[in-house]
């Protein structure tokens, strides 16, 4: 799911806020979205570019593999390119973070009204399970020419100078679209929509399971701590990575492919090779990457929730002083 996983607790945090959540603006919605957004970027992203470089570099032994594991590659990449190496690509996804989050909204909301017309009514596991897979459909409109941009621009750099083609996230786009139209930026869209239509689900299911575990009996939950709804979003992310991970493997590979190595979606043709070339094993390459990002990228989203509850106190105070002067 990409930073998709994390940022379905920004959508859970909105809709913890009760009755406030309908005095507050689309556009404030949309801000705060996009600040939380940010948060979980800079927090997460240099384990998503440990992850995508550890997913694709070369098939050879493993005594002349690039990187080792994941700290290698983290040791490696600083030395080579310095931190900043790490943010390679996060242009991509942090221009489209604020629209993504809006859509994923949307698509959430939409699946639980369609699900359960009665709100007053508990959604049941499948409902919420569903929901979440309906705004992984939404969101890959967006996520999929993103996701396509970032990994190529967080993969050339690891092959030397001679390997940088793009000057950065609009040069890419720009000299994909220059190649192959349309068709070239949305390259990997049935994988991004294989790999994030169950994950969403999963960690919506999952994300909602764990707060009902952790709400004291007699309390409701929107009561619930800060620090326990970010326990909940990390396990819950962990969940989404679990089935996320294999097709995502998937997804990089075929997006940072040169074009004509792969027919068609590349599903069955890099499925295939990495189960030739490495076994059942390769489908959860850089998994020690993303789960260890599932916990640090969700901390990030403490930024999101001070932000938005002073959105929402501000809003409340502007209203009550309306008020109070009309009368």
């Amino acid at each position: 799911m990409g930073e998709l996983g994390e940022l379905g607790e920004l959508g859970e945090l909105e809709l913890l806020q009760g009755n406030q959540e309908k005095h507050i603006s689309l556009l404030k919605n949309f801000v705060s979205g996009g600040v939380g957004g940010a948060c979980l970027l800079f927090v997460g992203h240099p384990l998503d570019t440990i992850k995508v470089r550890l997913q694709t570099q070369p098939r050879v032994p493993s005594q002349d593999v690039l990187y080792k594991g994941a700290y290698d590659c983290f040791l490696k990449t600083v030395s080579k390119e310095g931190l900043l190496g790490l943010y390679k690509g996060m242009g991509a996804p942090l221009a489209s973070v604020a629209p993504m989050m809006a859509i994923s909204f949307f698509g959430f909301g939409l699946g639980k009204q369609l699900l359960q017309p009665d709100s007053t009514k508990t959604l049941m596991p499948t409902q919420l399970f569903l929901s979440g897979c309906l705004a992984g459909v939404f969101t890959t409109v967006i996520v999929c020419p993103g996701e396509r941009v970032k990994c190529l621009l967080q993969v050339q750099a690891s092959g030397g100078q001679q390997a940088v083609r793009y000057a950065g996230p609009l040069d890419c786009a720009l000299k994909l679209y220059k190649t192959q139209g349309i068709r070239s930026i949305y390259k990997g869209t049935t994988l991004t929509l294989i790999r994030d239509v169950p994950s969403n689900g999963a960690y919506f299911m999952a994300y909602d399971f764990l707060k009902h575990k952790m709400t004291a009996e007699g309390e409701s939950v929107s009561q619930l701590s800060t620090p326990k709804i970010l326990l909940c979003g990390g396990i819950a992310g962990i969940c989404n990575w679990i089935v996320g991970l294999p097709p995502d493997v998937l997804k990089t590979n075929f997006q940072t492919a040169p074009d004509g190595r792969y027919r068609g979606t590349g599903l069955v043709d890099v499925l295939r090779e990495l189960l030739r070339d490495e076994g059942p094993r390769a489908l959860y390459k850089g998994s020690n990457a993303v789960f260890l990002r599932a916990f640090p990228a969700n901390a990030g989203v403490l930024i999101f929730v001070l932000f938005h509850y002073w959105a929402v106190s501000q809003t409340e105070f502007n209203l009550n002083q309306d008020q109070a002067n009309s009368t």
